[in-house]
This record gives C-alpha cells, sequence and structure tokens, in this order.
C-alpha cells in the first residue's frame, strides 16, 4: 500500500527542490522533462525510504541485493533519471520500451509520450516487475504494460518503438534491441566500455548505431543471457592487488609474475585538475590510447604497500607485457587542484610510465576541455574496413568503436 504517513507538503518541496537543482545545473534542459519530473512522486516507488534519502538528487536507492551484498536492482537517482529522460528525446505518442524495471522511472516515461503513447517496462527478475506493476498501479499508471522477460530475446507483442531506454549496466548491444527500434529510433543505454560506463544516446546511421551523446554514469549490471563479468589477474598470485579486464586477460597474463618484486617507479605529470572537474574524457583517453588498459583494486586487508593508489578499490591502470602500472594524484599546494602521477612495476617501468605520461600530456593538449569519443555499435562479425574507430571492442554481438571527433 501507498505509504500514510509521509507528509504530502514536505514531499513536494523536496520533489520541487531536486528538479529546481537539476534545472540549474543544467541536466534537465527541456520543460517536459522538467513538468514530469515535478509531478511524478519519487517517495511512492521508493517505500520504507526516508524522503530525504528518496529524494537525494545523486544517490540511488537500492531495492535489491544478493547474499553477498551485490547490488541488484534500484532506483536511479534523478539525477542519472533526469539525464536520460533527456538523452531520449521523448515525445507525445511515442512507443517506449524500457529494459530494467523498478515502476518510477517508467512513471516519467508515461509522462512524457501522455495518453497517445505507449511504455513497456521490462525485467528479468520477476520480484522486479511484481513490485514495479504493483507500484505503477497503486500510483495510477496503469497504462504501462509490465512485462517478465530477458529483454535480449523479442517482446511478444510490442512489435516496433520509437524508443528503447536501458536502465542496467549492458556490457554488449543485443540485436533484439536494434531490431526493434524505428528506423528513425533513438537507443539510450549505459554502455560498459573497457570497463567504463557511459550512458550513450545511439541514432541509426547507415549500418550502425552513432552516439549523439555520452554521459559518465554508473548502474547495476545487467542479467540473464547478456550478463557479463570481468576477469580478474591478481598479480602477487593473492587478492592482494587485482587487475580487472573487461574484455578479456592480456594474451600472456604469467609475464607479470615478476613485476611485483622490481621497484616501483614513480613519476609525476604535471597534470592537474580541479577537484570536482569530471574525468571522463580522461578515463576515455587512457582506455583508447592503452591496449592493456584495465582497473586495479587493492585488498585492504591484504595491503602489503607494494601499491600506493589513493583510491584502493577503483584506480586507473594498463599492462604491458611485463609491465603493469596505474594512476595516483597528489594535493597541489593551493589546495584547490590534484597532480596526476604514474606507478609502475616490472623490468621495463621507466620507459612504459614514461609513455603513459605521454599520454597525460597528450590528454591534457589535446582533449580537457572537449567532447568525448563518438561511440560506434557495428554488428558482430563486420569486416575491420569497415568499422571506423581508434579502439574498437569486440563483444559477443556487437563490435564497439569509440573515435575522437576531428580537432
Amino acid at each position: 500500500m501507498i505509504q500514510a504517513t509521509v507528509d504530502p507538503g514536505r514531499a513536494a518541496e523536496l520533489r520541487d527542490q531536486v528538479v529546481d537543482q537539476l534545472v540549474a545545473d543544467g541536466t534537465i534542459v527541456s520543460k517536459d522533462v522538467e513538468a514530469a519530473m515535478r509531478k511524478v512522486q519519487r517517495h511512492l516507488f521508493t517505500p520504507g525510504i526516508p524522503l530525504d534519502a528518496a529524494y537525494d538528487t545523486y544517490a540511488a536507492v537500492i531495492t535489491k541485493s544478493d547474499e553477498h551484498g551485490v547490488q541488484l536492482s534500484s532506483v536511479s537517482a534523478p539525477q542519472i533519471q533526469a539525464l536520460m529522460l533527456e538523452q531520449a528525446k521523448i515525445t507525445p505518442g511515442m512507443h517506449v520500451l524500457e529494459i530494467g524495471s523498478g515502476g518510477l522511472n517508467a512513471a516519467y516515461l508515461a509522462e512524457l509520450v501522455g495518453p497517445d503513447g505507449a511504455v513497456t517496462t521490462v525485467d528479468i527478475d520477476s520480484e522486479v516487475t511484481d513490485r514495479a506493476a504493483r507500484l505503477l498501479e497503486e500510483t495510477g499508471y496503469r497504462s504501462v504494460r509490465v512485462v517478465c522477460a530477458d529483454a535480449a530475446g523479442p517482446i511478444p507483442d510490442l512489435g516496433e518503438v520509437d524508443v528503447v531506454m536501458v536502465t542496467a549496466g549492458a556490457w554488449d548491444i543485443p540485436p533484439t534491441w536494434i531490431d526493434q527500434l524505428k528506423p528513425d529510433g533513438r537507443l539510450v543505454v549505459p554502455l560498459r566500455m573497457r570497463g567504463l560506463t557511459r550512458s550513450a544516446a545511439f541514432a541509426r546511421v547507415g549500418d550502425h548505431l552513432e552516439s549523439e551523446s555520452a554521459k559518465i554514469c554508473g548502474f547495476v549490471p545487467m542479467q540473464g543471457s547478456t550478463a557479463h563479468r570481468e576477469e580478474l589477474l591478481l598479480v602477487t598470485g593473492e587478492p592482494e592487488i587485482a587487475l580487472r579486464f573487461d574484455d578479456g586477460l592480456p594474451a600472456d597474463p604469467s609475464q607479470l609474475d615478476n613485476a611485483v618484486r622490481t621497484p616501483r617507479v614513480e613519476l609525476w605529470t604535471g597534470v592537474t585538475i580541479g577537484l570536482s572537474e569530471l574525468m571522463d574524457t580522461l578515463q576515455m583517453h587512457m582506455a583508447i590510447a592503452l591496449p592493456g588498459f584495465c582497473v586495479m583494486t587493492v585488498d585492504p586487508d591484504l595491503d602489503t604497500g607494494i601499491v600506493a593508489p589513493v583510491n584502493r578499490s577503483w584506480s586507473l591502470a594498463a599492462v604491458e607485457g611485463p609491465n603493469f602500472a596505474y594512476l595516483a594524484h597528489r594535493r597541489t599546494d593551493d589546495g584547490k587542484h590534484i597532480e596526476f602521477a604514474v606507478h609502475t612495476l616490472g623490468p621495463d617501468a621507466q620507459a612504459f610510465a614514461e609513455t603513459i605520461v605521454r599520454h597525460l600530456r597528450d590528454w591534457e593538449r589535446e582533449r580537457r576541455g572537449g567532447p568525448g569519443p563518438v561511440i560506434r555499435v557495428y554488428p558482430a562479425g563486420t569486416p575491420d574496413d569497415q568499422v571506423l574507430g581508434d579502439r574498437v571492442i569486440d563483444k559477443v554481438h556487437s563490435r564497439i568503436s569509440l573515435s575522437w571527433p576531428p580537432a
């Protein structure tokens, strides 16, 4: 049942504060998205959650986790929902498929398509769809169709849609998502590439999809037939230092067996960023430039100091033959910036560190403050000479390419 103890006036005040903040920071730019987010009562889709948490502009509400604490389902933060709704460019009368259900986002979509449109929301977990169906019924959004299915396959009685919006982290693009789109349709999906997730809005361009925008984000991972797990390389043989590879391990990971027995090389780069500056293009620059790009994690209970990242749970890293490197940083003297360093281990650590420093300086000179790369999605099996990109990532169903736009 809908909560009866919540002060409706206080909820409306908090809802308006969230929307005002998102309008002010430029996340919400259209009147339709603004109106939908002011109207839909977010707290009714997060029962049992304190109002202040339900209306936290930048925080998700976790609705289901597994026995290990891994998040399986959530209500995304208002900032992420607004960002993706803007990317989708939904207008009245459209037919929309949402993949990854929860109820709240489907209610926003229902407001945007209006009475002449249609919204279908799909999730593989019956517990999630049962909850979404109940909440949508209770809040008056009875026109939303809720389906329990693996959305990697065709959705019965769906037909073609104007927008496919995916609200779970996707490693691959199943052909069905594209087949269900109208010729001028749009796919909005949090796509994981080399361990980095971007909410990308895609349109058809000839024989492939091409991104119109891509924004840094984070999502619970996709389940079902398109689920994908990273592979770990434990460089000490123990879980103290793990290198996480999203698209397969290096060809000969045993080359790293002795890397931790060499002295650590540390090079300061002179490259600085502001404390609140996003690292999205820096992350993508490294992912494109470095063939052995990965993410490093350090188990705090096993940490012996072999490596010294600032963030032990997630550090940008890379491998080259018998060497591995990661980024570190320190606060500058003015207290308003951080300077990056490269730490490297292995027999050729100095040379590898210098290579990464050059890449960081290239980013500062050529990419900083500019647009991110264009993301293209080609069918699996597309010949190399037909794939445009500075870095091509082969998935099961697709070939994803990343290309920097012309300067």
